[in-house]
């Protein structure tokens, strides 16, 4: 069998169990780079230089290891870096150390751990009811500059197993990303510093390997969905046949700003990363000048073109190919906004390993810190509960019978240009872009038909309560120091009493004879309180 070394189960072991479209819908993603994320207990802690662009020492065992940490921030599933071997040896580029410089899809890549020990990693995160989610590169393979024979040609034998030409495109740089042919069949990389010969995916024999690798790795490790790094150098086409024929829970990573171009990718795909809606998202939260309305058209354009709508799109706000947030703004506030984006947002939302901690890394590789170097047992105690905060909520939304996953997100139209208010019952998110010097007023009329009138309901991020108008029914709040907002009704919350249990006194101050939530930032939750000193022990 192809696979053998790295695989031991036959070609026909079915993946009965695989976790469905809807399955990962009520899911939250916790992101890692291995090598960065965790080393194993008793390993060298030594800290780690990203800017050397060099293997630090994480490992899957590492990731096993601090489960309880990522489980304790509320994510229940994981995505891991690509687990394949890769080209060994320092390029101009660095390290192959974010796994994506494949050589050889027959083996593992060692640097991370054993293939015993991914296994390991996989049957901790489901003894959890987690899921393992894998980053896999199908479009290129990776050379170093001597592999280049006299003749210009190159040198395929340690690629496996795509050892000979035939089985990638003709080289040719990528110069024009408006022309598509080039996207997918040109190659990335730089001749004279890292070679990436990009695959002829629509090889029928090339379709076959692929696929049945695909297989064997979900089989034997037991993965319950891929993330594909960069989708957009393959053709919708053959994600749809690929996706198909591995009968797995696949997202796509499609860098585009453009709704219009991530069609194709969102109808062959049972999901995609949504960075159309990234790029004004980041620009909206960045200062108080951001603009929300390249956000909103970006959603609307989304749900009326994309395939499945948004409902299986990854929401993020950080991830390992772009700056973190708190690079591009230290105000406080707008960062805690921009978090709580992806829980309001209709897809799945995605959080990048060190966000907890408000870690501030610029492009890539400031933003590929270690973090040993900081520490799994503490918190950036705000942005820990924070997110915490919103995972619980947002389970409760899925609990609570108002089909909070399969109902399209709408805007609430503001007065004020700094407000923007995400409608998903039973959930309301009040975001703003004022910045922490600031203050920022909502209003929900009562025609939305959201609440009741005289109805109680809870700012889930402070445990602050109020009351919709009795007389007219509509709802005016207003947040202090630009924080976000996030309700439900009161009536919603935990009966064992776990969130919320000890609500404060209802602080109000009259706005046009509607009530106005005065917000206590100092109120903590003492279900999150308890969270976080669990994980300080």
């Amino acid at each position: 069998m192809l696979f053998s070394s790295i695989l031991s189960l036959s070609l026909v072991t079915p993946f009965a169990l695989a976790a469905t479209a809807a399955d990962w819908r009520s899911r939250s993603i916790y992101q890692v780079v291995t090598d960065r994320f965790a080393k194993g207990k008793g390993e060298d802690d030594t800290t780690c230089d990203s800017s050397q662009r060099k293997y630090c020492g994480g490992t899957w065992q590492g990731i096993t290891d601090n489960l309880d940490y990522i489980q304790q921030l509320g994510f229940d599933a994981v995505w891991i870096s690509p687990v394949v071997a890769n080209l060994e040896g320092e390029t101009d580029y660095g390290e192959a150390y974010l796994g994506r410089w494949t050589q050889n899809i027959s083996h593992v890549n060692e640097h991370f751990g054993s293939g015993d020990s991914l296994k390991e990693l996989s049957a901790a995160l489901h003894k959890r009811d987690m899921y393992l989610m894998v980053e896999l590169v199908v479009n290129n393979f990776a050379l170093l500059p001597q592999n280049q024979t006299e003749d210009g040609s190159y040198d395929y034998s340690s690629l496996a197993p795509f050892n000979y030409a035939d089985a990638f495109h003709p080289e040719c740089p990528i110069k024009d990303y408006s022309n598509q042919t080039e996207v997918e069949e040109c190659w990335l990389g730089n001749s004279k510093k890292l070679i990436m010969p990009d695959l002829d995916t629509g090889n029928s024999s090339n379709f076959r390997i692929m696929k049945d690798w695909a297989k064997d790795l979900i089989a034997q490790f037991d993965v319950d969905g891929f993330m594909l790094s960069g989708a957009k150098h393959v053709s919708p086409a053959f994600w749809t046949d690929f996706v198909g024929a591995t009968g797995i829970f696949a997202m796509g990573d499609v860098l585009t700003d453009n709704v219009t171009y991530a069609v194709d990718y969102s109808k062959a795909l049972p999901g995609i990363l949504d960075y159309p809606t990234w790029f004004p998202l980041i620009d909206a939260f960045s200062s108080s000048d951001g603009n929300f309305t390249a956000v909103v058209n970006s959603i609307e354009h989304s749900k009326e073109l994309y395939g499945v709508g948004l409902y299986t799109s990854g929401s993020f706000i950080e991830n390992p190919d772009q700056r973190r947030f708190p690079n591009v703004t230290t105000d406080e506030s707008l960062i805690l906004n921009a978090m709580t984006w992806p829980f309001v947002h209709n897809g799945i939302p995605i959080a990048y390993y060190g966000q907890e901690h408000g870690l501030y890394g610029g492009a890539s590789p400031e933003n590929h810190e270690s973090l040993w170097s900081i520490g799994h047992n503490t918190y950036h105690a705000q942005y820990a509960q924070h997110f915490a905060t919103l995972n619980g909520v947002r389970h409760l939304a899925i609990d609570s019978g108002k089909n909070f996953l399969t109902a399209p997100m709408e805007f609430v139209p503001q007065v004020d240009k700094n407000a923007l208010a995400v409608s998903r019952p039973p959930l309301l998110g009040l975001l703003t872009n004022a910045g922490s010097n600031s203050s920022a007023q909502w209003t929900i009329p009562a025609d939305t038909g959201l609440f009741q009138k005289g109805e109680s309901l809870v700012d889930v991020l402070t445990c602050n309560y109020f009351e919709v108008d009795q007389t007219s029914g509509d709802l005016a709040i207003q947040s202090d120091s630009g924080m976000p907002i996030v309700i439900i009704p009161s009536k919603l919350l935990d009966v064992e009493g776990k969130f919320c249990s000890a609500l404060p006194t209802l602080h109000t101050a009259v706005t046009n004879n509607s009530p106005v939530s005065v917000r206590n930032v100092n109120t903590l939750s003492s279900i999150f309180a308890s969270i976080l000193a669990l994980a300080l022990i």
